[in-house]
């Protein structure tokens, strides 16, 4: 008996109640995953406030649990989940571990989604975060589609809305300008977006502070061109085996700056080399992308693009193209017409970088506060760069962070694309930008589909 009830046990395992993922206990007095737990935890501790794009009623699943995180707070405060159960610290372990699921009144459900509890109990402004501002550990799925993308003026922050409540001067000051071993815990988040105060700035200059922390991010990158040779003769036919041994040897040379930007990185001695390689480890790929779609466009999307037109890809190759390599290519269309309009300085760049880097959604690290210190420092710094060189541009900031989930789900799909596969990818990919960079679906499919890509 005791045998057919493990059986039973395995071929039925307990589903979180939020997203119906694989449970792993009891959290905040209810059955839930890793990931939901950790996601209520962040939410009550650091007293976020999200905003949903859509109405409120989003789909939970662990596919698409990263997508509305208001939807997904308030369904864990639905089904039960204890904010009374975590301790005030914020330190692993429950504070009662007899606390149950609790039943709240709609009102007290209001007044914690709206931030109004949290704004009586530190008298402070309101927090608020977008769809992007938290995530699990693992980003695969924290993309932004556009049947459901977060709204930028809900997303990011404003600091007329501070000018507002009469903080900005002093915590500009406080936030930018001093070490990050001062008392961070006292300043309040400075992400909130409000809709009713996007408006242009006034030209101003740009924060002493801000312009210090900015050139030296920009000295860390090496912004020579690539040394990976990419020049075909006329007449030469590329095989699928000679661009895939191309692009393996693009990314060796890519990853190997981005491990020399480590290096040079300012604060390199705040975080130790264990943290480093946890943080490279995890995101690798969305730096190399990003790259790639910014300071190394040119040749990406020149010289490499040149070469995959001498590479025609068979009928069997153009037939087995999978979903996930179509949405890839889709979404990587996307982006490059987003940097190609927006035109991201070195500057921007530099900054969003830094920011997807400093990432505190990974398992193992040991110093996820110093981490958290970090990035909102370079955001607030990114963001104050925005408004002073785009001062007519009052939604640029937002759109430039909004990339950034999109570059995470592109990473993670990519993944799932075979590589026998990725020729062909980027094939469609830098001959849809080059030659037809105002289209974004039809042309590129029906070319996959067809067969039509010509080896030009």
């Amino acid at each position: 008996n005791g045998g057919c009830a493990r059986e039973n046990d395995q071929a039925d395992p307990r589903l979180c109640l939020i997203c119906g993922d694989r449970a792993t206990g009891l959290h905040y007095g209810i059955i839930s995953c890793e990931g939901c737990k950790g996601f209520f935890k962040r939410s009550i501790c650091n007293k976020r406030v999200y905003r949903c794009s859509r109405d409120k009623n989003c789909e939970m699943s662990r596919k698409q649990r990263n997508r509305c995180q208001y939807c997904r707070l308030l369904k864990c405060l639905q089904m039960g989940m204890n904010r009374k159960a975590i301790r005030e610290d914020g330190m692993p372990g429950g504070r009662n571990k007899s606390i149950g699921p609790v039943e709240i009144s709609n009102e007290e459900m209001e007044r914690i989604m709206t931030g109004q509890e949290f704004k009586e109990d530190a008298g402070l402004p309101e927090h608020t975060w977008g769809n992007n501002g938290d995530s699990d550990h693992s980003s695969a799925d924290n993309g932004v589609s556009e049947g459901n993308q977060p709204s930028p003026v809900s997303t990011l922050s404003s600091s007329r809305s501070l000018e507002m409540n009469g903080y900005t001067a002093t915590y500009r000051d406080q936030y930018v300008g001093t070490p990050v071993s001062s008392h961070y815990q006292f300043l309040p988040h400075l992400f909130g977006y409000a809709q009713s105060v996007l408006r242009p700035t006034l030209a101003r200059s740009l924060y002493p502070q801000s312009q210090t922390l900015v050139s030296q991010l920009v000295a860390a990158e090496d912004l020579a061109p690539l040394g990976t040779p990419m020049l075909i003769e006329d007449g030469y036919r590329v095989t699928q085996g000679e661009l895939f041994a191309l692009l393996c040897r693009l990314a060796d040379e890519l990853l190997f700056r981005q491990i020399s930007w480590i290096k040079r990185l300012p604060f390199f001695c705040e975080l130790s080399i264990e943290d480093y390689t946890l943080l490279l480890s995890a995101t690798w790929q969305e730096l190399i992308l990003l790259s790639s779609l910014t300071i190394y466009s040119g040749q990406m999307f020149g010289d490499l693009a040149n070469v995959t037109t001498k590479y025609s890809p068979s009928d069997y190759e153009l037939q087995g193209f999978s979903e996930d390599g179509m949405d890839v290519m889709e979404r990587l269309i996307y982006l490059f017409r987003k940097f190609n309009q927006l035109k991201v300085s070195n500057e921007e760049y530099a900054c969003m970088k830094a920011i997807n880097f400093l990432t505190q959604d990974i398992r193992g690290l040991t110093n996820v506060s110093q981490l958290e210190k970090l990035n909102k420092r370079y955001w607030y710094v990114c963001q104050d760069l925005a408004e002073y060189k785009y001062p007519h541009q009052p939604k640029r900031f937002p759109e430039i962070m909004m990339c950034l989930p999109e570059i995470r789900h592109i990473a993670g799909k990519l993944v799932n694309v075979p590589l026998e596969q990725l020729p062909l990818l980027f094939k469609a990919v830098l001959h849809s930008c080059k030659f037809s960079p105002n289209t974004l679906r039809a042309d590129t499919i029906s070319c996959l589909t067809t067969g039509l890509i010509p080896g030009n």
